[in-house]
């Protein structure tokens, strides 16, 4: 059962010939479309008959993720006050760069952006015009696989990455960045490419509303070959994932190196909040001190997952869920300021 309210009746008189409409609001908890069936009526006359009647229409209706955590953060970056929120503001040490046109060479230009076979074909010095690159892609890669229906205050790992996701494909369009995402599992998903248009974020939103995890163990080598094929050129990816042991991550480790060879990586791996709460207790039983070991162990893989991907140049944030909004626009913006795209 998706939805039951049972504390509203609603009665009302009508006379003949005659319509009312009726409004009540719902608070849903969850998102994904809600189908409503046929709406059920009894009729009384006189206080001595009833008769019931059912109409014929149904309705589904949408239910998006919350648009007050995204809203929140515009209204930060707005006022520069994002610090609030324990976003970090980096300085600039880089830009990148793409040629725009060849034009003639004026003295104090760089000459190591020096033109020569245009010069010696038109037989005057010209020089190769760059301007900052603003447009890049960032793109989102969320993983639907069963490791993802992890829970965390009342939340999945799925739907902090897909909070996340919304929040910093916001941000990278009020960067005049192009953001795109897709899920993936055993298959590839729903996917929206990194474009320029005006209603981008919307496009994202209905990607992203009815998303659910499934039972399947993801398969990388599905999302290497898709993104080898679809994204020609260098982007941010950021893959929301969850490896648990290093033997999941050493199964998927090929395809992500091979993914950062042509783009610029970052994995999330998820701390395990719970388990750190179990490792720092106080044992006063041999069930407790048994849980307490095998907690520390899961950590200690968890920075051995860590250290693997960092051997092969791959960037990672490890972070809490609840944090995971905020740690992803800081990778962002970081990466931003290092002129790494």
């Amino acid at each position: 059962m998706e939805l039951q309210v049972r504390d509203k009746d609603f009665e009302i008189t009508l006379s003949p010939f005659l319509e009312k409409e009726i409004h009540y609001s719902l608070k849903l908890t969850r998102r994904g479309i809600y189908s409503f069936g046929k709406c059920c009526a009894m009729a009384r006359f006189l206080g001595f008959f009833e008769r019931r009647f059912a109409t014929n229409d149904t309705l589904s209706i949408p239910c998006y993720p919350s648009f007050i955590q995204l809203r929140k953060y515009q209204l930060l970056a707005t006022t520069n006050r994002l610090n609030e929120m324990g976003i970090k503001r980096i300085r600039r040490i880089g830009a990148a760069m793409e040629f725009d046109h060849v034009r003639d060479y004026v003295q104090g230009d760089d000459y190591r952006r020096m033109n020569w076979k245009a010069s010696a074909k038109v037989k005057k010095l010209m020089i190769n015009q760059f301007e900052e690159e603003k447009s890049q892609p960032i793109y989102s890669f969320i993983d639907t696989g069963r490791a993802m229906r992890m829970p965390f205050e009342e939340m999945t790992l799925l739907d902090y990455s897909i909070n996340a996701t919304l929040v910093l494909s916001n941000a990278a369009i009020l960067k005049h960045d192009r953001a795109g995402m897709l899920t993936f599992s055993k298959e590839i998903g729903n996917q929206v490419v990194a474009e320029k248009r005006n209603n981008q974020m919307m496009r994202i939103s209905e990607a992203l509303y009815h998303i659910q995890t499934e039972f399947q163990e993801s398969e990388f080598g599905n999302l290497y070959t898709y993104a080898n094929k679809h994204i020609n050129k260098r982007s941010l990816i950021f893959i929301y994932t969850n490896f648990e042991t290093l033997d999941a991550l050493n199964r998927q480790l090929a395809y992500l190196r091979m993914l950062n060879r042509s783009h610029i990586l970052v994995v999330i791996v998820f701390q395990n909040t719970e388990l750190d709460e179990l490792a720092k207790s106080s044992p006063h039983r041999t069930i407790e001190i048994y849980n307490q070991i095998i907690a520390e162990k899961f950590i200690y893989e968890k920075n051995l997952i860590i250290q693997e991907l960092h051997r092969n140049g791959i960037q990672t944030i490890y972070t809490a869920p609840e944090n995971l909004t905020i740690n992803s626009i800081n990778k962002y913006l970081e990466i931003k300021a290092r002129g790494l795209i």
